[in-house]
């Protein structure tokens, strides 16, 4: 299992609740979902490959 970077995160509540809402729909937990998320906008900007 790889290790992960804990950092704590400073976040809009209503922005929370719709990343909390998509996470349900998906099966993950928010932090799950949050990662996807910006592994996603990170490979769209070609700087992961």
């Amino acid at each position: 299992m790889s290790k992960r970077k804990a950092f704590p995160l400073r976040i809009d509540p209503k922005l929370y609740e719709v990343l909390e809402k998509w996470a349900e729909d998906e099966l993950r937990s928010v932090n799950a979902q949050i990662e996807v998320i910006l592994k996603e906008a990170a490979k769209k900007a070609k700087r992961l490959k």
